[in-house]
């Protein structure tokens, strides 16, 4: 995987992560477990790639 799709995917689970906390201040239980599911399978790619997500993975369940 070469550096400028990985900086993407890096961007997008950010992105993707900030909206996922938001959803479950709101307690919107559906929103979040779809988007808890999507997130799993992002963090599941970044891992494949090489990626350590222990460092800059602030969710923590």
């Amino acid at each position: 995987m070469d550096l400028k799709l990985l900086k993407l995917q890096l961007r997008i689970s950010k992105k993707f992560r900030n909206i996922w906390c938001s959803q479950k201040k709101e307690n919107a239980t559906e929103t979040y477990a779809k988007l808890k599911d999507e997130y799993l399978s992002l963090k599941a790619i970044l891992n494949v790639a090489g990626v350590n997500l222990t460092d800059i993975d602030k969710i923590k369940e």
